[in-house]
């Protein structure tokens, strides 16, 4: 060491690398014992070769070491780490996972943003859901109207999660078309619930309600220009209205599907984040279309019991 004032630091020597780079080599290395007598290194102490850190670092003033390891296919990162955390935690449990003091773990990475975003749309996905419905209730004027409209959301969320179990089915598409397998054109796999699959029921969301907003208008105008008082006429009203807006309907419909579909085939460069975000969007769609049957026949036995009811009043 060395003294300059109030200062003191250490000073090491270190041999050159030809002279310490085998263990033979730094036996060999003479030192001096009391007596002044030069002796090798290798007659008081025993050197052998360990494989040590390539690094060290620290984090907050601790040391830090880190452990890397990967999930297998068919289970989420969020999964991984609570199976992990929860066998280590029996392992401590039962005495066989000795933590000494001043030592800790936890787990980081890829899964803390899943973690953060689960949390987040936990937050989001409700009040999406709730701008939906004020959005619909402030073009209907009518609690029930909207509720009817709103069943659509419930629809197509029940077939994004049907399109993406029917992906995890080894059996679902799978035949030649052209010679072109469609699961492999399609890139269909076991799909977990991540954070894009949210986002792609958000947008799912969005537009699940259009089928029925549109059915529900000319439902509304059929009613204020017929006025049946009568189940034959409020049936024939549900018709005449609900015809007239198929076609329109279908077309919307359509339209969203076939522009799925290339997203659902791509493979470049972020296929991997927005292939997820699209399969709830084209499951939701495509069942979505049963809509155009049930707001009109949920409609129709909203009047009729209107009717019965007043009836009744009176």
């Amino acid at each position: 060491s060395t003294v300059e004032g109030r200062e003191r630091y250490d000073i090491r020597l270190r041999y050159p690398i030809e002279l310490r780079n085998d263990p033979d080599k730094i036996k060999n290395i003479y030192i001096s014992a009391p007596n002044g007598t030069q002796i090798p290194l290798g007659e008081v102490v025993e050197i052998k070769y360990e494989q040590g850190p390539q690094s060290i670092k620290s984090e907050d003033g601790f040391l830090i070491g880190y452990v890397l390891f990967d999930k297998e296919d068919g289970f989420s990162e969020v999964e991984v780490v609570n199976a992990a955390t929860e066998y280590l935690e029996k392992k401590s449990d039962e005495g066989n996972l000795i933590v000494p003091p001043g030592i800790s773990y936890k787990f980081a990475g890829n899964y803390e943003q899943q973690v953060r975003a689960s949390k987040r749309l936990s937050i989001v996905v409700p009040i999406a859901l709730a701008l939906i419905f004020l959005i619909l209730y402030f073009q209907f004027k009518s609690i029930t109207t909207s509720l009817l409209v709103f069943s659509g959301v419930f629809v197509a969320f029940a077939g994004g999660f049907i399109m993406i179990g029917l992906y995890g089915q080894d059996w679902f598409m799978n035949f030649e078309f052209f010679g072109e397998n469609l699961r492999d054109l399609f890139q269909m796999r076991t799909i977990n619930l991540s954070v894009a699959v949210w986002v792609g029921f958000l947008a799912l969301f969005g537009i699940a309600t259009d089928d029925g907003v549109l059915v529900a208008t000319f439902l509304q105008d059929s009613f204020k220009k017929n006025k049946p008082t009568t189940k034959k006429e409020i049936e024939d009203a549900v018709v005449q209205g609900g015809l007239r807006r198929v076609k329109p309907a279908m077309m919307t419909t359509a339209t969203t599907i076939l522009a799925l579909l290339p997203i659902l085939t791509s493979t470049g460069k972020g296929s991997d984040i927005m292939l997820p975000m699209a399969i709830p969007s084209f499951g939701g769609m495509v069942l979505n279309m049963v809509t155009m049957f049930t707001v009109p026949i949920l409609y129709a036995l909203w009047q009729e019991m209107r009717i019965k009811f007043n009836r009744f009043k009176k």
